[in-house]
């Protein structure tokens, strides 16, 4: 992943259960804490960003209540800041609310360090707007190129959310072939998406589209492979044939399971995954075996992405190392977050595993932030 892609901190102040927070990230970013502790609303800090960077600010803050519902009960001031450290760039965001319960941008801020050790430079791009303007800097000189890996980074930061499996979910419905560029962050254009891996002339895409079906058999020998045909109007529905049959069936008659998973390695095996790929309890409903797997995944594809991902499996936690954890825990009333410290968990991580000391209480495990945590 290139530099200027790689994102090193993130600054959080006055969104939902956050009051202030400043996060490390590496490559490798797992979340862990209790139920209400504060994990989704971390993941959804990053789709609030990818949302500014899109101009659709104002929709999000209207599809989620509106700003007081994103605002921090316990600030003093109706505002929200989030700040992206990417060196040699960072981007700030201040948002403060209106009467009518949208945010407006109080500040929006580019920062850039030269490599050469030159002067860094920060430059406002203006006050009081409705969305943001960075894609309307792109072509200035100087800042635009900022602007620009800004923008790309912002854009990256989609929360994957493959939950839904209900019969009206977006996975299972019709898709414009079309559609096929990137996997939407509910999956519903993945028959689209999986039809240009499949039919590519790309060496690269071939291969990942037979990974993806290879992956899926390990959880699901019953299946054998997609039917991925676009009707008369253009559009394409998720369909497979199992072993030994010939029958074409719909994702209505895969399992809620095998469908997550099936999501889960379109994303992870694509040959070129987001920048920052975020994931809420990737987890849920699957097999412990499955689990395993997504886990071998999420660290391959943490070798060219970063991969934050927000979970409260056991299993799923054992299969990464306590420099990995970031502990989210609530004090005060406000969301906290911490590094496990692995000089102080040297001689329990000799007997037990980090989903034991989690379920002891080790790590901050429900209810509290631990002591063996860096202040």
């Amino acid at each position: 992943m290139a530099d200027h892609r790689q994102l090193t901190a993130i600054e959080i102040e006055g969104f939902t259960s956050i009051r202030s927070a400043r996060v490390e990230f590496g490559a490798m970013n797992v979340l862990i804490g209790a139920n209400g502790a504060g994990k989704s609303n971390f993941a959804q800090a990053f789709e609030f960003l990818c949302r500014i960077s899109e101009g659709l600010l104002n929709l999000f803050v209207g599809r989620n209540g509106g700003a007081s519902a994103l605002i921090n009960d316990g600030m003093d001031s109706q505002r929200i800041s989030l700040k992206l450290m990417a060196p040699p760039n960072s981007y700030q965001a201040d948002l403060v609310a209106t009467p009518n319960e949208e945010l407006i941008f109080d500040d929006e801020v580019l920062t850039h360090h030269s490599p050469g050790g030159q002067e860094p430079w920060t430059r406002s791009i203006g006050q009081g707007h409705r969305e943001s303007r960075l894609t309307e800097v792109i072509n200035e000189p100087g800042i635009g190129p900022v602007a620009a890996r800004i923008v790309e980074l912002l854009q990256g930061c989609r929360v994957y959310h493959f939950h839904d499996t209900s019969s009206d979910a977006p996975v299972k419905r019709l898709t414009p072939a079309a559609d096929n560029i990137a996997l939407r962050a509910d999956a519903g254009n993945i028959a689209a998406v999986l039809l240009r891996l499949q039919t590519s002339e790309l060496r690269a895409d071939k291969a990942a589209y037979r990974r993806i079906v290879g992956a899926i058999r390990l959880v699901a020998p019953f299946f054998r492979d997609f039917v991925l045909e676009p009707d008369r109007t253009d559009r394409i529905l998720l369909r497979w044939r199992q072993q030994g049959a010939e029958a074409v069936l719909s994702g209505d008659q895969m399992s809620d399971g095998a469908l997550r998973f099936a999501c889960l390695a379109t994303l992870l095996l694509q040959p070129k995954p987001p920048a920052l790929v975020v994931l809420d309890e990737p987890e849920l409903g699957l097999h412990p075996v499955a689990i395993g797997l997504i886990a071998d995944l999420l660290r391959a594809v943490s070798t060219k992405s970063q991969v934050l991902i927000a979970t409260q499996s056991v299993t799923l936690m054992n299969q990464f190392s306590v420099d990995d954890l970031i502990v989210v825990g609530q004090r005060e009333g406000s969301s906290v977050f911490a590094r496990p410290n692995a000089a102080a968990l040297k001689n329990w991580l000799d007997e037990y595993s980090l989903g034991e000391l989690w379920e002891k209480n080790i790590i901050g495990g429900p209810g509290s932030l631990s002591s063996a945590l860096d202040a």
